[in-house]
């Protein structure tokens, strides 16, 4: 949260939080929260962290749903029942309480009594690939998204190129690369929400996670006399001594992984490799410079950090 490092301000805060994400946090109110999930679970990923804290077992339930949970505490039936038995105590009709030994018996005898250690059936778990698939969808809707963005600063902006952060493929390179597929994707004129359309725009993109910050550049052939994509993107990843995973004319990608002995956090990294990135296209003339409306294209606190 300050600097490039963990420091007293991370911790502080994560303790701060701990209770509340175990106790009261629940999956649809931490939707709305994706960067500091990112940062908390980043916290608690380190072994400092937990040697202290132990595991954190984030909240599983709603409020709502806990408070129905507890609910039953209405219990004043059974007071009844227990003063309609005192009531009736005092004459000795109630002699025949032997029979629940006998159902018991005739129940042991056709083995229709369940185990008392019987556990309730386990909800059957997700599955992986579906889980893949709907995350898949949601990766290629917000690269279309942001493609249509990148497509519309460029035309403010006059810029040919763009470094940006997205969120959704947490730094996994394979979703990076569907991301930057939807980027570039022709615009459907028959489609009910337009998406794409920056296929001529060259684009540098950053996806942190927790074990790595995922990097993937991008060259249309348009642009390629004036930029080597290979060169940009090792220029970029040598300033956190990230590697290149994959080499293209026109795509290439790579990943810096994280290291706590370091210092090194895909999300404290990210915006300096940006600028990074935009700095390297300075020095090649291809990125616009003094100009009076940059507001009119910078739609991102990660696009330009300064």
């Amino acid at each position: 949260m300050v600097g490039h490092t963990v420091t007293l301000a991370d911790i502080s805060v994560c303790c701060a939080l701990l209770d509340g994400m175990k106790l009261v946090f629940d999956p649809e109110f931490r939707k709305g929260f994706v960067n500091l999930m990112r940062w908390f679970d980043l916290c608690m990923a380190q072994s400092e962290f937990k040697s202290v804290l132990g595991e954190a077992s984030l909240c599983s339930g709603s409020a709502s749903t806990s408070k129905k949970q507890a609910a039953p505490k209405k219990e004043p039936a059974p007071k009844k029942e227990a003063a309609a038995k005192k009531e009736a105590a005092p004459k000795k009709e109630a002699a025949p309480k032997k029979e629940p030994a006998a159902k018991k018996e005739a129940k042991k005898g056709k083995g229709e009594a369940p185990p008392k250690d019987a556990k309730p059936a386990e909800k059957p778990a997700e599955d992986p690939e579906k889980a893949r698939k709907d995350l898949l969808k949601k990766v290629k809707k917000e690269g279309g998204k942001r493609g249509i963005e990148i497509e519309g600063a460029a035309d403010m902006g006059g810029l040919q190129f763009f470094c940006t952060a997205i969120e959704l493929p947490d730094g996994d390179v394979d979703l990076l690369m569907e991301s930057l597929k939807a980027m570039n994707a022709e615009v459907d004129p028959g489609a009910e929400e337009r998406s794409g359309g920056s296929g001529h725009i060259g684009k540098m993109i950053f996806s942190a996670g927790p074990e790595q910050l995922a990097v993937a550049a991008y060259v249309p052939e348009s642009k390629q006399a004036e930029l080597d994509c290979k060169e940009w993107l090792q220029t970029v990843l040598s300033s956190f001594g990230g590697r290149v995973l994959t080499e293209g004319k026109d795509v290439s990608t790579g990943c810096v992984k994280t290291d706590a002995d370091k210092g090194v956090f895909p999300l404290k990294i990210r915006e300096n490799m940006i600028l990074e990135a935009n700095n390297f296209l300075r020095k090649k003339g291809l990125f616009p410079e003094d100009n009076d409306d940059d507001d009119d294209y910078v739609f991102g606190d990660d696009d330009f950090p300064e």
